[in-house]
């Protein structure tokens, strides 16, 4: 009597608790080329076509790693990013020794630790070999209805082993058992050690949401996971944990662009440290358990540029125009190559970490501003100045056209090599880094792009309605501190070489640009953008005059 009354109460509280608490994300707009409902007769066959055969990737008698979890692991029914979601399972693979061991991402979106048992887990269980090893970390859809026609996915919260439900399952049209979501889990580890295998329990992706205290929520699963792995004596990753800390430190605008079309499902960005999370919590564990996985782990040590003791470092990023080949006197320079003229080496270590063809999407995306971050400490500066290669193609083998302006946009472009990416605008770009280096208490300050040899009219260039247009809104909405070295520049160059007026015959006016062109090439070499090491000294020179105007604490670093 007393557990047909407990059964009873809790079917009362779960229809109130699904009501109130429960979301469905599958149903989101796909700004890719497809629109599937997860976890429907049509989504699970594409899926499974696009997954691999459980098993399917053991090269000989190499262990394989399978992943057991929902969309937050294996995101669309093709796992590709072309809804511009990720699932964190795609990026897993890159910290473990392939020569050693396969890692099989066998999740799919809209499952939960029921439907996966029911619908996919027979396949993976019948492939699972002695030595194998199972991640185990689903649970978001748990917390829905029990029977309903289209999914029937839901368990009941806990750890209970002998409480259960039983009704009609719409959705197979037959009688069912829900058991807890603590025993789905029993079940999966009791099975994978039937086979020999290896079981690890891992608590589910944070979501974004706050607490009280403005502080990512961690999840009740965690608490019922955690226990079924210390009463089986199963290794645990607190993934919700490791991932939730990082994402405490970030600002609120981090944390959203971790998460991309709702609350719950990750970007590139969020997946990624999803993956690095887990690997970070399976290399730093110290569970005996874990010892023979860890030794085909490959966890690289993050670069960092040099600290020097009792000195600030200032860091350059940007294209070309920032670092060149900086080699031969008459070659092409950046400018950063020429900030020893202006800045006192005693006081100040520079580091020039620009990188010639990037654009603010390239530089980001190839690891490049990673080096930096990572190696940011408080009291550093960083310059951000990029453009020159921004506006271009977005969707080449480039890849480095942006989109133009600075609203919080982004788009999901197929790209010519068939993969899909999420591209940002310029603006958003420029904000990632300034408010990346403000998280690790250094000074971010943006610079304007360096002018080029072109004189429409007799005078130089200017770019303020679009490339000026932006810098000046990132700068209105952050409060960063600008350097406008292109105005600075082209001020120079105008005073050295500007005519006040072209003649009216056209075939002069063109001789007359074309000589302005030839007299300040000086400051150019090869091309209209790029640097002569005279150019690229006045180009330092212009920062140096920007600092002292605006009164930038970098500017106590300038020589006297």
């Amino acid at each position: 009597m007393k557990r047909t009354l407990l059964i009873f109460l809790y079917i009362i509280c779960s229809v109130f608790y699904n009501r109130i608490v429960a979301q469905d994300f599958d149903n989101l707009p796909t700004p890719g080329e497809e629109k599937v409902i997860d976890n429907t007769p049509d989504s699970i066959a594409k899926a499974l076509m696009a997954r691999p055969a459980p098993g399917s990737t053991r090269v000989g008698t190499n262990p394989v790693l399978f992943l057991i979890g929902n969309s937050t692991m294996r995101n669309g029914t093709l796992g590709n990013g072309n809804n511009g979601q990720w699932g964190w399972g795609y990026f897993f693979p890159k910290y473990f020794n392939a020569n050693k061991i396969t890692v099989e991402n066998q999740a799919l979106g809209g499952m939960s630790t029921r439907t996966f048992y029911t619908d996919l887990w027979p396949a993976i269980r019948q492939a699972l070999k002695p030595g194998d090893w199972v991640i185990v970390s689903i649970g978001h859809n748990d917390s829905a209805d029990f029977f309903d026609q289209r999914r029937a996915r839901g368990v009941i919260p806990g750890v209970d082993m002998d409480t259960m439900i039983v009704g009609f399952n719409q959705r197979i049209q037959k009688q069912d058992t829900v058991y807890s979501y603590g025993n789905y889990l029993r079940k999966y580890v009791y099975e994978i050690r039937e086979k020999g295998a290896n079981p690890i329990l891992m608590s589910l992706t944070p979501r974004d949401a706050l607490d009280d205290r403005g502080k990512i929520v961690r999840k009740p699963q965690t608490e019922w996971a955690a226990y079924i792995a210390a009463t089986e004596s199963v290794p645990f990753i607190d993934l919700n944990e490791i991932s939730g800390q990082k994402l405490d430190r970030f600002s609120r605008w981090k944390q959203l662009y971790h998460f991309l079309g709702d609350h719950i499902h990750t970007s590139k960005f969020g997946a990624e440290l999803n993956a690095n999370s887990v690997a970070m919590g399976i290399f730093n564990s110290n569970n005996p358990q874990l010892k023979s996985l860890k030794a085909m782990m490959k966890v690289d040590i993050p670069f960092r540029y040099i600290t020097t003791s009792g000195k600030p470092r200032l860091f350059f990023t940007g294209d070309s125009t920032v670092k060149n080949a900086d080699k031969e006197d008459d070659g092409m320079w950046g400018w950063a190559s020429q900030a020893s003229t202006i800045f006192d080496e005693s006081k100040i270590t520079l580091i020039n970490a620009g990188r010639a063809g990037r654009s603010t999407r390239t530089f980001i995306k190839e690891g490049l501003w990673e080096r930096v971050y990572d190696s940011l400490q408080p009291g550093d500066f960083v310059t951000i100045q990029f453009g020159h290669n921004d506006i271009c193609p977005i969707t080449d083998a480039k890849g480095r056209g942006v989109i133009p302006g600075t609203k919080d946009t982004l788009h999901v472009y197929h790209m010519d090599d068939g993969s899909y990416e999420v591209v940002y605008s310029f603006g958003w770009y420029l904000k990632k880094m300034i408010d990346d280096t403000r998280e690790k208490g250094a000074t971010p300050i943006l610079v304007s792009l360096t002018p080029r040899n072109e004189w429409p009219g007799g005078k130089i260039e200017r770019r303020d309605d679009t490339y000026g247009k932006w810098y000046r809104e990132v700068v209105e909405e952050t409060g960063v501190e600008f350097i406008d070295m292109h105005n600075i520049s082209a001020d120079f160059l105008d005073k050295k070489f500007a005519v006040r007026r072209l003649s009216d015959d056209k075939e002069k006016a063109r001789e007359q640009i074309a000589k302005i062109k030839e007299r300040a090439g000086i400051y150019f070499k090869q091309d209209h953008t790029h640097a002569s090491k005279l150019g690229a000294q006045m180009n330092a020179q212009s920062f140096a005059k920007g600092l002292r105007a605006s009164g930038s604490e970098l500017a106590k670093y300038l020589k006297k």
